[in-house]
């Protein structure tokens, strides 16, 4: 990597797209716990004191959109009149079953869309994950934390953003850090910034074994007012934050989002078996860097290409690495989903910090040699 500087962002769990996310995703859950083999595509957008849910669901049962809708967005603090969105917001759901010509190839074994997907692996962090995706997560999880503690006056939403300083390919340390973080006005952004230095970046920054930063390296709410955030200032739509869900730019970024797919969608699920092979490669010692690229047609059971990146730092010859990746997981749809063991309810927490670098996921395990 010839950067001498790379920023990655993140996002709190109460920012619009995540709020939105999070309930596509909590729908899945749902779906799942009814019936394993579900069918969901859905999207959320959430604006100004209105959500609306559309897409496909097939499931034995009918599902209780709005529940599940209010439900998450109470739990992400929304639950105020004077943020102009709320859990007593109006719903409106747009939802029918799965098309017949996609299921004609899905119900077979196929994937269920045509597509690229990547996944990444470095060894910049014990996950594996880029130093900057990480931080800039990490952040945002601390002041969501915050939130519900000691910082009680931030309000839902936020963002983060973090620049580290790389020489020969390799980070050395932080160059800047800019949080944004809607507040009640009674307070002042400068005690804000005080706060957030001390109980949020110093505390991160000390997790990685890193150097703190100077005060004056924080750039906190850069317009320099910012109370009211969510949908009411921002609307939401379910996958707009394919790079924060992924490595935060690093690392490729193929198919589609995530979230609100059930795992016979390929962007899903082979995002997460390319994901957990690359880490497994690093993990080894077989690369210091690596991405691996897989490409699927709807209805086809198998990947139609497969590739494997290591930008330079294998230490084995490539066809050793690539005999290592294709041993570890049959990469057909039916055999990344029992390989990893995805039909679950686990996607709603995946819908914030990141789906990767977090050591619950199945697709994050080592199969080491």
């Amino acid at each position: 990597m010839n950067y001498h500087t790379f920023a990655s962002e993140s996002v709190c769990a109460g920012h619009p797209d995540k709020i939105c996310d999070q309930i596509s995703d909590a729908i899945v859950d749902e779906a799942i716990k009814i019936e394993k083999h579900s069918r969901i595509a859905v999207e959320t957008l959430v604006t100004e004191n209105q959500v609306v849910i559309a897409g496909e669901v097939t499931c034995p049962q009918p599902l209780p959109f709005e529940k599940i809708a209010r439900k998450k967005i109470q739990e992400l603090g929304y639950t105020k009149d004077e943020y102009h969105f709320s859990d007593a917001s109006p719903v409106t759901v747009f939802v029918h079953q799965q098309s017949p010509d996609i299921a004609v190839g899905v119900n077979t074994g196929g994937a269920g869309d045509q597509g690229m997907m990547f996944g990444y692996a470095v060894n910049e962090t014990p996950e594996f994950m880029p130093l900057p995706i990480a931080l800039a997560h990490a952040l945002a999880e601390k002041m969501d934390v915050l939130k519900t503690s000691s910082l009680a006056y931030l309000r839902p939403d936020g963002k983060t953003e973090v620049t580290v300083k790389y020489e020969n390919g390799k980070p050395v340390g932080v160059e800047t850090i800019v949080l944004a973080c809607p507040h009640d006005p009674v307070v002042e952004k400068t005690q804000v910034l005080d706060d957030l230095y001390l109980h949020a970046v110093l505390p991160v920054l000390e997790s990685f074994s890193l150097s703190k930063i100077e005060k004056s390296q924080l750039i906190l709410n850069g317009t320099g007012r910012w109370e009211i955030g969510g949908p009411s200032s921002d609307t939401g739509v379910t996958g707009r934050k394919i790079i924060v869900d992924t490595y935060g730019g690093m690392g490729r970024v193929g198919g589609g989002c995530f979230s609100g797919k059930d795992v016979t969608k390929v962007d899903r699920a082979s995002a997460y078996a390319t994901r957990y092979l690359a880490k497994n490669i690093v993990a080894s010692g077989l690369a210091q860097r690596c991405e691996v690229q897989v490409a699927y047609v709807i209805g086809y059971k198998d990947p139609i290409a497969k590739a494997i990146e290591t930008f330079g730092t294998e230490t084995a010859p490539i066809k050793t690495i690539e005999d290592y990746a294709w041993s570890l997981l049959d990469l057909s749809v039916q055999g990344i989903v029992e390989g990893l063991d995805l039909l679950r309810p686990i996607y709603s927490k995946t819908a914030r910090y990141g789906h990767f670098g977090h050591a619950e996921y199945p697709w994050e395990k080592l199969a080491l040699r």
